[in-house]
């Protein structure tokens, strides 16, 4: 998976490329630790991203966590696979997506 990340003041642009699941949870989860301090609004670009599994929905309610105390998070660009995703998770209902 590519991790592509783009700041412009206080919003951070995550695009991932390939698959987000057990093996490359860990390297966005790392990405994002320290890298949301001051952030206030979070937007993950899913345009590329083939699949996700459970351990990527964590990294993405962790986020949705942290962003909830300081600012606002979505998700934009999901394709029907990830999108299918969300909606038998429950996800499509915690998260914004555009």
């Amino acid at each position: 998976m590519n991790i592509k990340k783009t700041q412009n003041a206080a919003t951070m642009i995550i695009a991932l490329e390939g698959r987000l699941d057990t093996t490359t949870a860990p390297k966005l989860e790392a990405e994002l630790k320290d890298a949301l301090d001051g952030v206030t609004e979070l937007i993950f670009d899913f345009e590329k991203l083939d699949y996700i599994s459970s351990a990527g929905l964590r990294v993405l309610l962790s986020a949705q966590k942290v962003m909830m105390k300081q600012g606002e998070m979505k998700v934009i660009h999901a394709n029907d696979t990830i999108m299918e995703i969300f909606e038998v998770t429950g996800f499509s209902d915690i998260l914004t997506i555009e």
